[in-house]
């Protein structure tokens, strides 16, 4: 098991960091495990063990980067706030650098891991909308609706189709959902 703090976490945090660094500096391509430890201050050794290789460590540093760092926005009421989460949710993941971490994380991770978590990220910023709903006595449809008729959409688009993906395919998804039936 990793310690939740200690040595872990600060091996964890200069190395996500050294990775950031690199990218930013040589571009992702010309990164290496020996430059991303070199930068570190870690052995190679230490990413591999802890790692595997160079595309789980980007797929860690990756699912990190995509984690929310503020609860979604509240704008009063709940299309205006799943209107607003959504196109900041498709502006974020289809810019070139959300598209890079997507890659990543998908790619370093082959059992899903990652994108469970990125998953998880999503539905825990969903939640906090439709709680705030809920305490506003609208009506609100589940997490996983939003999840399938509007993050699943944003997501097979941006992968797959991004032409035509913009803030007016986000409101539409959201209000498509609103409108329908329970």
């Amino acid at each position: 098991m990793v310690r939740p703090g200690g040595r872990s976490a600060r091996v964890q945090e200069s190395v996500h960091a050294a990775v950031r660094e690199l990218v930013a500096e040589v571009g992702r391509e010309a990164l290496t495990v020996p430059l991303v430890a070199a930068r570190a201050g870690v052995t190679p050794s230490t990413i591999y063990r802890r790692w595997g290789d160079l595309h789980e460590l980007l797929s860690d540093v990756a699912v990190e980067r995509l984690r929310p760092e503020t609860p979604p926005e509240d704008h009063g009421e709940l299309t205006a706030d799943l209107t607003a989460w959504a196109e900041q949710f498709l502006d974020e993941m289809s810019s070139p650098p959300g598209r890079a971490y997507l890659r990543d994380a998908l790619l370093g991770s082959p059992d899903g891991g990652n994108a469970g978590q990125c998953s998880a990220y999503a539905a825990e910023q969903i939640d906090v909308m439709l709680a705030r709903a809920v305490a506003r006595e609208e009506p609100a449809p589940d997490v996983e609706a939003v999840l399938d008729r509007v993050v699943a959409p944003i997501m097979y688009r941006i992968l797959f189709r991004p032409h035509g993906t913009d803030a007016h395919y986000a409101r539409g998804l959201v209000a498509s959902l609103l409108r329908a039936p329970a």
